[in-house]
């Protein structure tokens, strides 16, 4: 079997793992190296023909199960309603004190929801005081408890434009920067890009999509709010709540609080991050990528040898 076979089945069965058939545009996308669009193609027909693939209507799959395909559609569908939110989200959102960026993360960057969907949003703040920042808007977050709108305010990952490098270099971690849908910062967005250009090393096809975000205009009120701020007891101030917030999640995680989902709660946070770290994720879904790729290449061999 060719690389570029090898390549599209490897495609193919990282998003297997969420369930979610792809286009033929969209495997090319996301293909691991570059190729002429035409052996690509001749490729994806290939692999049909032998069955390795399966192809209902536009989409491919390694499942031969058509209700993949009504779960994506359906999924599509209420993807588009809840961005038209997500946006609003975004213009309120970048109101806030030290708020440089805002994009959509998650399964909904992938153009995916169900009914049980948040918004899962991306946040850049200014220079060292991402924790003032993160510490309003999840105070604001509570009063969303009130109207029953917390699933619409969901910032999980935060980081601040003195490290705007993603450290953790992987298929997971490249394909979740190159999904991501930016609301609100194109200036900030350009650089944040700029600094994460090794993800183009795992996805060489894919384009960072920088022009869907407006640029920022900051209210006499965020500037006034800022200008308090910026001096020694803003570094203080955000020094405390960065403290604060460490301790009060890590007695979180020794009581082994859950989610409404039943994930275990975890953070993983530093001065200029902070995200979600649920028990060995990143780790898990990539040793169960590596796994699925190999049984995937095995089944199709096995099937050549018949």
């Amino acid at each position: 079997m060719s690389d570029l076979r090898r390549n599209i089945l490897a495609t193919l069965a990282y998003f297997d793992l969420f369930s979610y058939p792809l286009t033929m545009d969209e495997i090319y996308l996301f293909l691991p190296t570059k190729c002429a669009v035409e052996e690509f193609e001749y490729a994806c027909r290939g692999l049909v023909i032998d069955r390795h693939v399966h192809k209902f209507d536009k989409f491919y799959t390694l499942r031969n199960d058509y209700f993949l395909i009504e779960r994506r559609e359906k999924g599509n569908f209420k993807a588009a309603e809840l961005i038209a939110t997500a946006k609003k989200v975004g213009d309120l959102l970048i109101r806030f004190p030290y708020v440089r960026g805002i994009a959509i993360s998650g399964s909904l960057s992938k153009n995916f929801a169900d009914n049980d969907s948040d918004i899962d949003l991306f946040v850049i703040t200014a220079k060292n005081r991402l924790w003032i920042a993160r510490t309003v808007m999840h105070l604001f977050k509570k009063l969303t408890f009130l109207v029953k709108r917390e699933h619409y305010f969901c910032m999980n990952y935060y980081i601040d434009e003195q490290d705007l490098l993603i450290h953790e270099k992987n298929i997971y971690t490249a394909t979740e920067i190159a999904t991501l849908i930016p609301l609100n910062g194109d200036t900030m967005f350009e650089q944040f890009f700029t600094a994460n250009t090794w993800t183009r090393e795992y996805l060489p096809n894919k384009y960072l999509r920088i022009a869907s975000a407006k640029p920022v205009k900051d209210s006499l009120l965020k500037k006034i709010t800022e200008f308090i701020f910026n001096n020694q007891a803003g570094n203080a101030l955000d020094n405390l709540l960065m403290r604060i917030t460490a301790n009060r999640w890590h007695k979180k995680m020794l009581l082994k609080r859950t989610n409404n989902r039943g994930i275990i709660l975890a953070m993983d946070a530093g001065k200029h991050y902070t995200k979600p770290d649920p028990v060995n994720f990143q780790m898990k879904l990539l040793v169960s990528y590596r796994n699925k790729v190999s049984q995937v290449l095995e089944r199709c061999e096995r099937v050549v040898v018949q």
